[in-house]
């Protein structure tokens, strides 16, 4: 069983909870349909876990939003 640490991953997602479950899903459902993986992982594994890595590798990125005021 694969631990990612909650900060680290934070880190890649502008520091929300939100966003990072957001991305983290998206990008476990793209796996799911079998995009290519970006990680080099093994086929067993599940594609949320997968998606966690990238996301932990910095592989995978939030978008940074402009706020218009």
């Amino acid at each position: 069983m694969s631990y990612f640490s909650r900060d680290n991953l934070l880190a890649y997602s502008d520091n929300s909870i939100f966003k990072l479950v957001i991305l983290a899903s998206r990008r476990a459902i793209e796996i799911a349909k079998r995009q290519p993986k970006i990680a080099g992982t093994d086929s067993t594994v599940k594609s949320s876990t997968i998606a966690l890595e990238e996301i932990a590798e910095g592989k995978i990125q939030c978008k940074k939003s402009s706020t218009k005021e």
